[in-house]
């Protein structure tokens, strides 16, 4: 199947890409991990549309196709919301789901607070949350110091990356797309973020009412499973989803894109007033964590 062709749309002067699978009234916006791109999700974007929905994949601002601005104040997650909720207006498009990994999670979250109306159900894999912020701060450290002083040798690496040719394998291109990344817009994406707002907080977490499938997986202390069961609990209509590992839905996504496309058949079929609320579904290791 050819790649789907890439669109464009300007927001508050930047210009944003976005990608489009399949068609029809019921649609499914994705939203990338951080650094990453809207490439990620191609193969779930594909397994969506020809299940009948319209998968609408977006480069967030710094990432992807998208423009890649060196300044920090152009970067959190409530303007990346403010960018998702753009391409839905410039679509016309009244209510969507959404399915966000990692930043693209808290990103969703964040959209939800602002314009729960416009959210059909959202699928949040791998938030991060309270117990991952020390971890997230370790783990991306290093990353902001090598972009700050060692510039030219990073610069370097991304030019060797862009001459990689795309190798049609989703992880080994989601991990060259990283790598092509200049050293100055990326390290004003990280900046932008850790100085500002990761995530609602637990007081606004608890006021979000749209359906919600969490997905979590255990040994990763930047996304820990906590947090996932932590988060499904606070959301009226939550359920929580085990995956194996950060991989599954990467390279044997059929279990996990089941469960995603049952969550998004509920979203569509059940009216707003009518969908299940409370009582949220957890797995035994969310129930052991939370007696712990």
């Amino acid at each position: 199947m050819p790649r789907p062709k890439t669109h464009f749309f300007t927001h508050e002067g930047h210009r944003l890409a976005y990608t489009e699978h399949g068609s029809g009234g019921r649609v499914v916006v994705l939203l990338h991990g951080l650094l990453l791109s809207k490439r990620m999700h191609a193969t779930l974007a594909s397994d969506l549309s020809s299940r009948g929905y319209r998968a609408v994949s977006l480069d967030l601002l710094g990432h992807g196709e998208s423009d890649k601005p060196s300044d920090m104040t152009q970067h959190s997650m409530q303007i990346y919301a403010t960018q998702a909720l753009a391409l839905l207006d410039h679509l016309d498009i009244e209510q969507a789901a959404f399915f966000g990994t990692s930043l693209g999670a808290n990103t969703t979250l964040e959209l939800a607070v602002v314009a729960p109306e416009r959210v059909r159900g959202m699928v949040i894999e791998m938030p991060v949350l309270d117990n991952a912020i020390i971890a997230a701060g370790v783990a991306f450290l290093p990353l902001m110091l090598a972009m700050r002083f060692a510039g030219p040798a990073m610069r370097a690496t991304s030019a060797l990356a862009r001459r990689v040719p795309t190798a049609g394998l989703g992880v080994i291109d989601t991990v060259v797309g990283w790598a092509r990344y200049e050293p100055a817009p990326s390290l004003a994406v990280l900046q932008g973020l850790f100085f500002g707002r990761i995530a609602p907080p637990s007081s606004l977490r608890r006021s979000l009412t749209p359906p919600a499938l969490i997905i979590g997986h255990p040994n990763d202390p930047v996304h820990p499973f906590t947090d996932a069961g932590h988060l499904a609990d606070e959301l009226p209509n939550a359920r929580l989803l085990e995956a194996d590992s950060i991989l599954e839905l990467r390279i044997r996504p059929a279990r996990l894109t089941a469960e995603i496309a049952e969550f998004m058949d509920e979203c569509w079929t059940a009216p707003r007033s009518a969908r299940r609320r409370g009582g949220a579904k957890r797995s035994p290791a969310a129930r052991n964590s939370a007696a712990a």
